[in-house]
This record gives structure tokens, C-alpha cells and sequence, in this order.
């Protein structure tokens, strides 16, 4: 696969590591439709990179199974899904204020966990009607995942949980979907320059970046999105998880 050739589905593409993915690929020449619930910047960032948006409610199985025909319709095919659709709170099993909320951990895991395989498994359904490559490949799936799945910090049960969740299903799905010629992949970020980092205050950032051993820096968000193209085109990647942090292991 190249991204010159590759048709894309980019949930969580109206920001952050999403909207860095969809224009890198959008630039090497991929088409690209963006799944996200910000119909304002989703609409602005498709219209930049001349692609196309569907307003997406990536745990809900009518509104994803829309947007998929929807990026069919426009792209006549979907040869790639990168899943970065996510959220994340800080809360303590027990807090100041009592027990971890219930709905808060549930919504976590509904979100990243859930929404991620019901992306994955509904775009997946549409790569297996392809024209396989040379090398009997059909298209690719890229989740997002954190190195807070295996070194998660005081605050992150419900996220680590999500995204442990995201860690343990890519192999067997993999595994699942070899026979079609879809492989499975996840990227587990570190620390990275997202519009919810960038809200914090500079001393803050400069504590995080001062963490991270080599490069100490914050992540790009661009380079996840040259990972994840990366990733497309090097088809003996299947089954993996790579982590891109500068060597953070968080304490």
C-alpha cells in the first residue's frame, strides 16, 4: 500500500493527533474522510485538505455504520482506519469528593474501548470487498492507544483501562481478520502536543516535556500522523503495538 493510493478513515479528525494524521496523509496524496462530533472544525479541516467529514458518534452503531457509507459514497472505497477518537479524565478511585464516578469510567471505556472496535470492525467489513494487493493485502487498521496501558498514573484507572482494552484486542483482531487481508496495528503515544495539553499553563508543559528522556520535548502530534503512514505503507506490520514517547516510562 502507498499513500498516494490509500482511501482513509480518520476518527477524532477535527484535532489533535486525528486532524495531524488526516492532513499528513491528505498532503502525501490519500484521500481522507474524518469521523468526529465537532461538525464545525470537522467541516474546516476537511475542506483544508479537500476531504470529506461525517459528523460521528463513534459508540453508536447507526451513526458510525452513516458515516462509513458515507466515506464510501465519497471515496468509492476504504483502504485504511485510524482510530483517534478518545477522551480522558483524571479522577482517583477514591477522591476528596468520594468514589470514582461510575458513569465517568463507563463513558471511558465506551469511547476509546468500544467506539474504537466498532469503527475498526464496521470499516473492516468494507476493506474485505477490495481488490487485494499484490501481497494479498485489502487495507489496514491503525488504533490509538497510550503508554498509559502499561504504566498508567495515579488519577488514570479508567483511561488505562480504555486503552489497555485497545492494547489486548490487537492481536486477536489481527488474527481475526488475516484471512481477508486486513492487518491490525496500534500506536501508543506518549506525551504529545494536543489542544488539551496546550491549555495547560507553560511551567506545566515544561515539566512534562523535562520528563520525557530524549528527545525532552512534547510530542508532535505530525509525528504520530508520519508513524501512521508509515505504518500503511509497510505491510509486515501486523499485530503490534509501537510506543512513540522519547523512552517516557511514567511513574
Amino acid at each position: 500500500m502507498q499513500l498516494s493510493t490509500t482511501a482513509a478513515v480518520i476518527t477524532g479528525g477535527a484535532s489533535g493527533l486525528g486532524e495531524a494524521t488526516a492532513r499528513y496523509f491528505a498532503e502525501n496524496g490519500a484521500k481522507v474522510t474524518i469521523l468526529d462530533r465537532d461538525a464545525d472544525r470537522g467541516t474546516k479541516v476537511a475542506d483544508e485538505i479537500g476531504g470529506h467529514f461525517a459528523q460521528t458518534d463513534v459508540t453508536d452503531e447507526a451513526s458510525v455504520a452513516a458515516a462509513i457509507s458515507h466515506a464510501m459514497d465519497k471515496m468509492g472505497r476504504i483502504t485504511a482506519t485510524v482510530n483517534c477518537a478518545g477522551i480522558a479524565y483524571g479522577i482517583k478511585t477514591v477522591g476528596k469528593e468520594g468514589p470514582h464516578p461510575l458513569d465517568a469510567f463507563k463513558r471511558t471505556i465506551d469511547i476509546n474501548l468500544v467506539g474504537t472496535f466498532n469503527v475498526s470492525r464496521l470499516a473492516a467489513a468494507e476493506m474485505a470487498k477490495n481488490e487485494p494487493e499484490p501481497d494479498g493485502g485489502r487495507g489496514v487498521i491503525i488504533n490509538t492507544a497510550s503508554i498509559a496501558a502499561f504504566d498508567g498514573q495515579k488519577g488514570q484507572s479508567a483511561y488505562a483501562a480504555s486503552k489497555g482494552g485497545v492494547v489486548g484486542m490487537t492481536l486477536p483482531m489481527a488474527r481475526d481478520l488475516a484471512s481477508t487481508g486486513i492487518r491490525v496495528m496500534t500506536i501508543a503515544p506518549g506525551i504529545f502536543m494536543t489542544p488539551m495539553l496546550a491549555g495547560l499553563p507553560e511551567e506545566v508543559q515544561q515539566q512534562l516535556a523535562a520528563d520525557v528522556p530524549n528527545p525532552a520535548r512534547l510530542g508532535d502530534p505530525r509525528e504520530y500522523g508520519r508513524l501512521a503512514g508509515f505504518i500503511v505503507e509497510m505491510g509486515y506490520l501486523n499485530g503490534e503495538v509501537i510506543r512513540i514517547d522519547g523512552a517516557l516510562r511514567m511513574r
